[in-house]
């Protein structure tokens, strides 16, 4: 089963981060979102991903050409000059295929033009800036027993303001709390099988619109409700919270690391 993420976007609201890079490439802990991400899969045992390039895609393909020549430890034989030997044994073994789908291309066109990677079997989707601790496992099992067309997680949404404790009119805590505890968004993790692209007109359309609009009409689209954590890193204010959550060893969604 093949991952494909979105990771050609502009990110205009992180352009602080996104005026060099694209924004899956800007960094949590030392790491691109885009690995946190490519991580979570790979802890479900998902290691080949279609990678849909947009805005500066140069950059993830000389990202992933680094990554393959210089991760792991490496050996060099000083008196003949030969090529480095390295040793992978801790480089994850994974097919990572990076396709250009267009500078100006929407998320559905994106989606769309990754047709011929994705093959005619069940695959999964989701964008290239969010991270979540959803077990992607019980997910594809929900979708499987269903047998619909589209599974998306529904997430709680991000909090955008601290959270006040009282007693009486006494302020007995205020807490920064990621996410909400009231309604229901569309937090990407999707399932999908192969038709689903037939509801994908062309370059100019906005998956989230049209697409999910006509696959709920169809009665097609089912919700895997996630109680746990998501985030996206759409702002600066994201990315703190991610970074001060993996700097103090929180680090929800790192499921690569937990036992």
């Amino acid at each position: 089963m093949k991952v494909a993420i979105l990771a050609g976007g502009k990110g205009s609201r992180l352009a602080e981060e996104t005026v060099t890079r694209p924004k899956p490439m800007v960094e949590i802990g030392g790491m691109p979102v885009l690995m946190h991400i490519m991580k979570i899969y790979a802890h479900y045992g998902l290691d080949e991903f279609v990678i849909a390039l947009g805005h500066k895609g140069n950059f993830i393909k000389r990202y992933f050409a680094d990554y393959t020549t210089l991760a792991g430890n490496l050996t060099f034989r000083t008196a003949d000059g030969g090529p480095p030997i390295r040793n992978t044994q801790d480089t994850p073994d994974w097919t990572v295929n990076l396709v250009e789908t267009g500078e100006e291309t929407l998320t559905g066109g994106r989606v769309k033009r990754l047709k011929p990677w994705l093959g005619n079997g069940t695959f999964l989707l989701t964008w290239g800036d969010g991270v979540s601790d959803v077990d992607i496992g019980k997910l594809i099992a929900f979708h499987r027993s269903h047998g619909k067309l589209a599974t998306v997680t529904a997430v709680r949404p991000p909090a955008r303001y601290g959270h006040m404790r009282f007693d009486g009119n006494t302020v007995t805590a205020f807490e920064e709390k990621p996410q909400t505890v009231e309604g229901w968004i569309n937090g990407a993790f999707f399932v999908l099988e192969p038709e689903v692209l037939d509801y994908i007109e062309g370059d100019m359309m906005m998956f989230e619109h049209a697409p999910l609009r006509n696959l709920a009409r169809d009665g097609q689209l089912m919700a895997y409700f996630h109680e746990g954590f998501w985030l996206p890193m759409d702002t600066l204010r994201d990315k703190k919270v991610l970074e001060d959550l993996w700097e103090t060893g929180g680090r929800p969604w790192a499921l690569w690391e937990k036992p």
